[in-house]
């Protein structure tokens, strides 16, 4: 990885970055405390080859140089690694453990959940957030979703899933306390899914 970035190919970030990260933030936290629902960062700028808009805005708000960050390879050493280095200054690394968030865009060749810190007894919150970016938020196949958050259930239909994506996602649900969280991300849209939410397989 070369220390040096070609600052002209840089693209900018929110033109007001205290008032853009907070409105992202809030975002995300709604998201996270109604899982399921979707919401819209259309007001973000745009991200760069690579990355859609709402996956550059969350790398904006939600990461910086005391997060370690596991890196899709399908984004590395291009544009987008160079924008978050520039505009983030987030470490990067090869380990997934290791990473405080994963930015994923292709989940078929990234590395099982299980890969990912899960937390430990002392610090159950100090697992892997990860980041995912799909086609569409709508469309795939139905799961429903109960838990905190959720009055009755809530219907997701993420588009762009490998086979058995949701089958890991069941077992990280069942290792709760411990597990990842899911921020989805696809054009303008993002919406979330702890690790206490409980996914039920239409048809199961």
């Amino acid at each position: 990885m070369s220390a040096l970035l070609d600052l002209a190919g840089i693209a900018p970030a929110f033109p007001d970055p205290t008032r853009g990260s907070q409105a992202v933030f809030r975002k995300v936290m709604e998201a996270m405390a109604r899982p399921g629902v979707i919401h819209d960062l259309g007001f973000a700028p745009d991200a760069p080859q690579g990355l859609d808009r709402a996956a550059g805005a969350i790398a904006l708000t939600l990461f910086d140089f005391e997060t370690k960050i596991w890196l899709d390879p399908a984004l590395r050493s291009g544009l987008a690694e160079g924008w978050m280095r520039f505009h983030c200054g987030a470490p990067l690394t090869e380990d997934p453990k290791a990473a405080a968030f994963a930015l994923i865009t292709d989940l078929a060749s990234s590395p099982a959940l299980t890969a990912f810190n899960m937390g430990d007894a002392k610090y159950p919150d100090r697992s892997t957030t990860l980041v995912v970016q799909l086609p569409a938020l709508e469309g795939g196949p139905q799961v429903e979703l109960t838990g905190p958050g959720i009055k009755t259930e809530m219907t997701l239909s993420l588009a762009g899933l490998p086979d058995g994506f949701w089958a890991q996602v069941q077992a990280n649900h069942e290792q709760f306390q411990f597990g990842v969280d899911f921020i989805f991300v696809a054009g303008d849209r993002v919406t979330a899914l702890p690790r206490s939410t409980r996914v039920t397989i239409k048809g199961d």
